[in-house]
């Protein structure tokens, strides 16, 4: 069974990476030896290219069909060159009703291109830059001072148990209009709705000459859903949540135990 895989699409926040935020040793090694042998390793993030370079880097994913999938499947990246395979994006208009929700509900919101952050000084401070800690430009603006282009996704930040209440009192027009996702317990996400991970990676695959049935995922939040439902084999951390872990085919250690690598060195022998 084990030849059907080609390509193994990795998570990262408490997926691929520890607590410190870095890929341990062991886990950098069994990526390695697997991407030497021909399986395609593709990193599938919620941030941009530039904000997780240092692991790309790390995994040595530089080659001429090595890509990542950033922002949830918004964007696909040829890593060697940064050319961009796919984009899927919404007008800055897109982001008015969710602007206008955070705005009568005392929230602070943050709304981004495919290049930086712009943190919305007419509503509340947002923790983001704190919460998120990756190399990425913020830039302070008023949500009518913000250039008329494309936008990759707003996200609140707050705490998870404030994002708990918002998520369920959230009217019916905010949740219709934008795919909503916590990428981590103190990120909410508002996306276009037909963005998420197993859709960029269906571009990909696509472009590899693959298809779902040569597909592993590793996830653990809810931003992976469609990742995890779409492969062949989809991989949820101990470390998730009981509702995320129903939904892959398969559980492996946590984040902090080296997960990611125990069960492709037990699936690959």
């Amino acid at each position: 069974m084990s030849n059907l895989i080609k390509l193994i699409a990795l998570d990262l926040d408490n997926t691929l990476l520890n607590s410190n935020k870095n890929i341990s040793e062991r886990n950098e090694k069994v990526l390695k030896e697997l991407h030497a042998n021909g399986i395609k390793v593709v990193l599938c993030t919620g941030r941009p290219i530039n904000a997780v370079w240092r692991y790309v880097e790390q995994l040595d994913l530089l080659g001429p069909n090595d890509y990542t999938v950033t922002f949830n499947g918004g964007m696909v990246i040829k890593n060697a060159t940064k050319e961009v395979l796919f984009q899927d994006s919404l007008k800055l208009k897109g982001f008015k009703l969710i602007h206008d929700f955070a705005k009568a509900n005392n929230l602070p919101l943050d709304v981004l291109d495919f290049k930086q952050v712009y943190s919305l000084t007419d509503l509340v401070k947002s923790d983001y830059k704190e919460v998120l800690n990756a190399n990425l430009k913020f830039v302070n603006a008023k949500f009518e001072e913000l250039p008329n282009q494309k936008y990759s996704k707003a996200i609140m930040s707050a705490s998870a148990e404030k994002l708990d209440s918002v998520r369920s009192t959230m009217p019916d027009d905010i949740k219709n209009n934008y795919h909503i996702v916590r990428s981590q317990p103190q990120i909410m996400e508002f996306l276009k709705p037909s963005v998420n991970k197993a859709n960029g990676l269906e571009h990909l695959l696509r472009k590899l000459d693959l298809d779902f049935n040569n597909l592993m995922t590793f996830g653990d939040a809810e931003n992976d859903i469609e990742m995890l439902q779409a492969a062949k084999l989809g991989v949820v951390m101990d470390n998730a949540k009981d509702n995320i872990k129903k939904i892959g085919n398969d559980t492996t250690l946590d984040h902090d135990q080296d997960g990611v690598a125990y069960y492709l060195e037990k699936y690959f022998k």
